[in-house]
């Protein structure tokens, strides 16, 4: 859905469409798991079955088949029953806020907006720390979204994310340099684009002002491990207990993030996830809940307040 909004951002001058229903997103908080196909949708909410063997077929010849039309068409003509459906579910389980709070950011435009000069944020670049490096992996990144958004093409098309580093790691001055770049390839470097890139390398090389470095992700305090995994399966039990997908409500690094410290900057610990699972995630940190094994599942177990206790251990 957001690629998709991204589209219509672009083309409504900077405006996002609303209402907006993203089925995927109503189906992770009613219990369809991680990434409900919309095949299997269809196939538990509207009753029906879709033929997926054109998926693969020439789109681009004229005239499309009877089959290609019918496949497009089962697309579309079953989403009125998944959305209704799913509708239903939301308000009978109570998670029509929870749904409305995705929405909201879905809909912020400044998800959409893509300054060129900013494009290089997008790599993961923790504990790069060289700045001519990063002076021309800015060049390079600005270059190839203005030139994607000139020609209307995604970013992947104009150059792969693995061709724009290592240029940006070897800076090539000609070429034949450039041709040298495993992921480009020499057609391209001889063409019309390799004059371009090279004049964003040579841009970047005398950038009086590079790039600062960006923050190093900060490593999880020695014996922080067990926490994480005793988090990680609180989530998965409160995840089956509310019926929402894990994948919505925290992430691997989110984990990480609140083992290390109570006031992390994730959605974790903020609105309906708090709700499901961020408030049980500080309170198991803090030693007052517990995780038991008990019929056949984890249990949650609270536990009193313990007072800290100055006197000495008795030695067995």
């Amino acid at each position: 859905m957001r690629q998709d909004l991204e589209i219509f951002f672009q083309l409504l001058g900077g405006e996002v469409p609303h209402p907006v229903f993203d089925t995927q997103v109503a189906a992770m908080v009613c219990g369809f798991g991680d990434a409900a196909s919309y095949e299997t949708l269809v196939r538990k909410l509207a009753g029906a079955s879709l033929d997926k063997a054109s998926r693969f077929t020439d789109w681009a010849h004229r005239p499309l088949s009877e089959r290609q039309i019918d496949y497009a068409l089962a697309d579309v003509v079953h989403l009125r029953t998944v959305y209704e459906r799913l509708q239903e579910r939301l308000a009978k389980n109570g998670r029509a806020g929870w749904f409305a709070e995705e929405m909201a950011e879905l809909l912020d435009p400044a998800l959409y907006r893509s300054e060129p000069a900013e494009a290089w944020r997008r790599f993961r670049l923790r504990g790069r720390t060289d700045r001519r490096f990063l002076a021309v992996l800015r060049a390079l990144a600005a270059w190839r979204e203005t030139a994607a958004q000139q020609r209307d093409l995604p970013r992947g098309r104009i150059m792969r994310d693995e061709a724009l580093l290592e240029i940006a790691a070897h800076a090539p001055k000609t070429i034949d340099s450039l041709a040298r770049t495993r992921s480009l390839g020499k057609g391209v470097a001889e063409g019309r684009l390799g004059k371009e890139i090279l004049d964003a390398v040579a841009e970047g090389l005398a950038d009086p002002n590079p790039p600062v470095p960006l923050p190093a992700k900060a490593e999880a305090p020695p014996g922080v491990g067990p926490l994480i995994e005793l988090l990680r399966v609180l989530l998965k039990q409160r995840c089956e207990d509310f019926e929402v997908a894990q994948k919505l409500v925290a992430s691997a690094d989110d984990l990480e993030a609140i083992a290390a410290s109570d006031e992390a900057p994730v959605r974790a610990l903020h609105g309906w996830r708090r709700e499901v699972f961020g408030g049980d995630a500080l309170a198991l940190k803090h030693g007052k809940l517990a995780l038991t094994a008990g019929r056949n599942r984890i249990e949650l177990v609270p536990l009193p307040e313990r007072e800290q206790s100055t006197e000495p251990v008795p030695a067995d």
